[in-house]
């Protein structure tokens, strides 16, 4: 399928310097709240790529749970193919395909585990079914069959039916501390707006790019 004559316009919103937070997370902050407010589909999901030890990169989805001035955290399994590649290479980038707003940001930075605690608190907070999936799913092993799935679930449920679910000492949370990041803007003529962020010890340096 021969797909050079797809495209579209891009609009003339524009993203100008004075518009910007000197801080990204902040910037990044009131992009998500338009995205939220304007009902897109799961405006948390991110792609993540990380990089393992034979230098080929791997790219898939997860969902962004909480952010604040020290990076951006997902859960995961820690025995996953993507956890792997991280104690590998912790160098990881996100990004955030708000295609509907003629947005992109994109994270490069380093990823590192959250403390047992702050796993176990937003573990706490998953409904009991997402808890008990936990402990059900290796991760990213070869299975033959969803059937064995569901007769382990059917077992955890059982196991777990009178108390709470615990932590799984396989499961927690990585933070992405951000060393750079950029917002893009769909511009018209293809003539986009994009800003980078880039840390400068406690501070950050933002430099416009040609699209």
């Amino acid at each position: 399928m021969d797909l050079s004559d797809f495209r579209r316009e891009y609009s003339a919103k524009g993203l100008h310097r004075e518009d910007l937070f000197d801080d990204p997370i902040r910037q990044f902050e009131a992009w998500f709240t338009q995205a939220v407010g304007l009902n897109l589909h799961e405006p948390n999901a991110m792609s993540l790529a990380t990089v393992g030890g034979g230098g080929m990169p791997l790219l898939r989805t997860v969902l962004l749970k909480y952010f604040d001035a020290r990076g951006f955290v997902f859960f995961t399994n820690y025995e996953s193919r993507k956890a792997r590649q991280i104690e590998v290479n912790p160098q990881v980038s996100l990004l955030f395909p708000w295609i509907t707003l003629e947005r992109q940001v994109v994270v490069q930075g380093r990823a590192e585990r959250v403390g047992t605690a702050e796993s176990l608190k937003y573990f706490a907070s998953r409904p009991r079914d997402s808890q008990i999936g936990a402990w059900v799913s290796s991760q990213s092993s070869v299975i033959s069959s969803r059937k064995l799935l569901m007769q382990k679930l059917d077992e955890l449920k059982r196991k777990f039916s009178d108390g709470e679910v615990p932590l799984p000492s396989f499961w927690g949370g990585f933070r992405v501390v951000p060393e750079t990041v950029e917002f893009w803007q769909g511009g018209p003529a293809r003539l986009h707006d994009r800003f980078l962020y880039q840390r400068a010890g406690e501070e950050w340096e933002i430099e416009r790019l040609s699209p």
